[in-house]
């Protein structure tokens, strides 16, 4: 009889016949859950005292929620692809020689320039169209735009493998915490980040 894979078995102990999917789903992610939803609530403290250094630079009123959403977006296929990674064997240990999440990172890095890009000049137009947008104020938004997303996308590759090796070695579905973790992460840390870089460039 063929032995079963490593995949295989570890599918059956996590979802076989005699478990309760739904259950084990919301028992191992609920914690997680309420981690997420205090990062996300102290992210939306820590802009409500700043909002108006923020909102005082017009184009991060267009910026802000399309950065947020787009982050959360990225952390969602960063968190589910390492996941599947795992299971299929593609990573181990030395996770830094993985063809497989070095292309990732890349394709991710890659896309998330080209749109913070596209958004900072979309912002910027728009904006233009109201008032006069000097060379010296396009440029920080520009910056503010392409450092957001390239601090955010290492802190969530980083975290996805450190959180998500820990609980695979405790025999656990990553996909159950990792989700919860990196989109948490991807709302507070984009709102801190985006403060701190209006603070450094206008303030």
């Amino acid at each position: 009889m063929k032995e079963l894979s490593k995949k295989t078995r570890f599918y059956m102990k996590e979802y076989g016949p005699h478990s309760h999917v739904s259950y084990k789903i919301v028992k191992e992610s609920m914690k997680i859950l309420i981690f997420a939803s205090i990062m996300s609530s102290l992210g939306g403290l820590f802009i409500e005292r700043i909002k108006v250094l923020i909102f005082s630079v017009i184009p991060m009123i267009i910026l802000l929620p399309y950065l947020n959403h787009m982050i959360g977006n990225f952390g969602t296929i960063i968190a589910t692809k390492f996941s599947t990674y795992l299971h299929e064997g593609k990573i181990d240990k030395k996770w830094w020689r993985s063809k497989a999440l070095i292309r990732l990172f890349i394709q991710i890095l890659i896309i998330a320039l080209f749109m913070s890009t596209v958004s900072a000049l979309v912002a910027l137009l728009v904006t233009s169209a109201k008032y006069p947008v000097e060379p010296d104020f396009a440029y920080k938004i520009f910056a503010i735009a392409i450092l957001d997303v390239l601090i955010l996308v290492n802190i969530m590759f980083f975290t996805s493998i450190f959180a998500g090796f820990h609980f695979y070695k405790k025999k656990e579905d990553p996909n159950n915490f990792l989700i919860p973790i990196i989109t948490s992460i991807s709302d507070f840390g984009n709102m801190l980040v985006l403060s701190l870089l209006v603070i450094y460039f206008f303030k």
